[in-house]
């Protein structure tokens, strides 16, 4: 072995001798095959323990980097290192999980990105984040123990002054649970709520993620179609007794539910005495009128659940939503989540309440709403001069839909990513169409993007 080992004399000096052989198997010092000294020799060389190197040769031996060899020494391993895997074993899950799709692997970033849901990053103020989480990391600002399953009460404060003026909820601190984004809260709600084989209702087309987590709690869901005022009340069947919806903005559609649709639902949710999901996702961003008043300012039986998302308004990586739900619901929620996570991170949780509080959250989504209005205007007056691309009413939110005409089809083109209107759908759609976001995307790249698009179209 023509290998130098230098041992400071302080530390572990086990984990030294184990450090610099395994750099010189790793950078090819050490061939494969080779035998090393036995530990008696390397041990006398080096003036330390025979103890201390048969420790060091162990870990490696352990690791996969050497291999014993009995009566003949300790060779580097002639196959690859290779990470060990866990065994591949016969338990299976429940044949439901065996028929649900796998979970998606995250996207690599095309050059033209026009996927749904994804604000952009370079929107966001990352040094002032950078500084109020700082503060929160801080010993003397860390709480011994747990916290509330419910969340950071500071956080649970803001949340309701915030959407109580944006968005015109009716609630207290005390109606607020904090969760680990619009997804937890889905999940909480529908272990609250949901008896195995319940039927529950969602939108048609919708949003895929909400309709598998509530088959994955054992319920029977069934599509209600979607038209120009929102979801059809006349369609929901009986038995029915929880429905999710996104009204405010549709997803993926884009269109808001009428003041007569909702009107209509709250009064089919008081007759079944049914519960009504309502997903606020991306509502904050408008480029027109102020919105229609949610459901859940709407409804004086205490039958809407609200359910809102930084993902949209700040990061998806942040992964933090919030419900607010009424009080008979609120025990049962907060038992919930304790079982489930007990709670999220509490540093992040304060940070977001200060950048709350400081106004910071309203200044960033003025500054956002005017890029996005600006990318939203490109891509819709875009739209409106092919006639083969029929755009969707929208002024909110960070996508748009746009029908294609009968017979046109679309094929991948290398640099493009957009989706397509049948992801969203449980039965193929009466016409196919696109789903156009603008979040992840440039300004300047948009037209680009879109000739590029259009290129790609196939007429008949």
């Amino acid at each position: 072995m023509d290998v130098h080992i230098t041992l400071s004399g302080r530390g572990d000096l086990a984990a030294q001798v184990y450090r610099q052989l395994l750099e010189a198997v790793l950078d090819g010092r050490l061939r494969s095959g080779e035998r090393l000294p036995p530990t008696r020799e390397l041990a006398r060389r080096l003036e330390i323990s025979r103890n201390t190197v048969a420790v060091a040769y162990d870990r490696l031996v352990a690791d996969g980097f050497l291999v014993g060899r009995a009566g003949a020494g300790t060779f580097v391993s002639a196959e690859p290192v290779r990470g060990r895997a866990a065994p591949r074993g016969v338990v299976l899950p429940r044949a439901l999980w065996r028929s649900m799709p796998p979970a998606a692997t995250p996207m690599s970033p095309a050059r033209y990105d026009f996927r749904a849901g994804v604000p952009d990053p370079r929107l966001f103020p990352m040094e002032t984040w950078r500084r109020l989480v700082a503060r929160e990391l801080r010993v003397s600002a860390i709480t011994p123990g747990y916290g509330d399953p419910a969340g950071h009460e500071g956080l649970r404060e803001a949340i309701a002054r915030h959407v109580g003026v944006s968005r015109s909820v009716r609630a207290g601190a005390e109606d607020v649970l904090i969760t680990n984004g619009a997804q937890q809260a889905l999940d909480l709600v529908g272990r609250v709520l949901i008896e195995p084989g319940a039927c529950v209702a969602v939108e048609e087309p919708g949003y895929p993620p909400a309709r598998l987590l509530f088959r994955s709690l054992g319920a029977r869901v069934v599509g209600v179609p979607v038209d120009g005022e929102g979801i059809d009340v006349s369609a929901i069947p009986n038995g029915v007794r929880l429905v999710y919806v996104t009204p405010s903005h549709q997803f993926p559609l884009g269109t808001p539910m009428s003041l007569a649709r909702r009107t209509a639902l709250l009064a089919w949710a008081e007759r079944r005495r049914a519960v009504v999901i309502e997903d606020d996702y991306d509502s904050e961003f408008r480029f027109g009128e102020r919105p229609l008043e949610p459901l859940q300012s709407l409804d004086r039986a205490g039958r809407v659940v609200y359910v809102g998302s930084f993902s949209k308004t700040l990061l998806p990586a942040l992964r933090l939503g919030f419900l607010v739900a009424p009080a008979s619901l609120g025990a049962a929620l907060r038992a919930a989540k304790q079982l489930t996570d007990w709670h999220g991170s509490l540093p992040t949780q304060a940070a977001l309440a200060r950048f709350i509080d400081e106004g910071l959250l309203a200044r960033h989504i003025r500054k956002a709403t005017r890029e996005y209005a600006a990318r939203h205007a490109l891509i819709s007056a875009a739209l409106e001069r092919d006639e083969r691309l029929r755009p969707v009413p929208s002024v909110a939110g960070l996508h748009l839909c746009a029908r294609l005409s009968p017979g046109v089809s679309v094929r991948p083109a290398p640099g493009l990513a957009v989706e397509r209107l049948d992801a969203y759908c449980e039965e193929p759609p009466a016409l196919s169409g696109l789903v156009l976001g603008y979040g992840a995307i440039r300004q300047p790249d948009i037209p680009t993007g879109l000739r590029l698009l259009q290129k790609s179209i196939l007429d008949g």
